[in-house]
């Protein structure tokens, strides 16, 4: 297994456990406990955890917002699956608005190819991305940039969204559940996803399982805030809740 496979797979662990063991993680990939150190110190300089005797935890709480790099390879699979399944929504000639987040950088990918598509995002990467391809018009909303979503905030960003009314907007969140809605952790990316879901024709929130029942600091918006929800599976039982309230699932693997 390659090193950086296998730092991913640490920092998958701890986003769902929310701690782990040197010794049993040592053990798990064939490697001795010295090398399992040097990955755990990585993932601290990255700011995903912190050290303790003999393992680590999670930097975790409801304000917690682990850095950009470390969660674009989280959920790989679920996200690319999500992605795929959201852009298939989308017609040529469709103008839609794309938050910041890890999922929606893959769905901008599967827009590469596509024809006379407006996209409008605060997203850095997704600006980079996108910005030159054939068939793509890019608008980027400026703003004040925040290093650890690599996305553009603040009033000015605000006022650029309040001008556009687009026939999609797609976003992600930090947790979700059908009592709490749609959650996140920063108030100022909440405030753009609120702008950009209240304008937007249809709202669409890219949800994988591992944010069902996860706590997050803000509401964005209670489910009725986005008529689809694309995720990767969701139990029936939570399906039927959501469809009683108007908010269509679309399951993509």
């Amino acid at each position: 297994m390659l090193v950086l496979e296998r730092r991913q797979r640490i920092a998958q662990l701890l986003e769902e456990q929310g701690s782990v063991r040197v010794s049993a993680l040592a053990a798990n990939y064939g490697v001795t406990e010295e090398t399992i150190r040097r990955d755990l110190e990585d993932l601290e300089r990255a700011g995903f955890l912190k050290r303790t005797y003999g393992g680590a935890v999670a930097w975790k709480g409801t304000g917690y917002e682990s850095p950009y790099d470390a969660r674009r390879e989280l959920q790989l699979d679920e996200k690319l699956a999500i992605a795929k399944k959201a852009a298939e929504l989308v017609a040529d000639g469709e103008t839609l608005f794309l938050d910041a987040s890890t999922t929606t950088l893959y769905l901008a990918r599967q827009l590469i190819g596509r024809r006379d598509l407006g996209i409008i995002t605060n997203s850095i990467q997704i600006v980079s991305e996108l910005g030159g391809q054939k068939g793509l018009t890019v608008v980027a909303t400026g703003g004040k940039l925040r290093d650890k979503s690599l996305s553009c905030v603040g009033p000015l960003a605000a006022r650029v969204l309040r001008e556009y009314h687009p026939d999609w907007a797609f976003i992600s969140c930090k947790g979700f559940s059908p009592k709490r809605g749609l959650l996140d952790t920063n108030d100022l990316e909440v405030e753009l996803k609120r702008l950009a879901l209240k304008n937007a024709n249809v709202g669409v929130a890219l949800v994988d399982s591992s944010k069902f029942q996860k706590p997050a600091l803000l509401q964005i918006g209670p489910v009725e805030s986005v008529a689809k929800i694309i995720t990767d599976k969701m139990e029936t039982e939570m399906q039927q809740e959501l469809a009683s309230r108007g908010v269509e699932v679309l399951e993509a693997c």
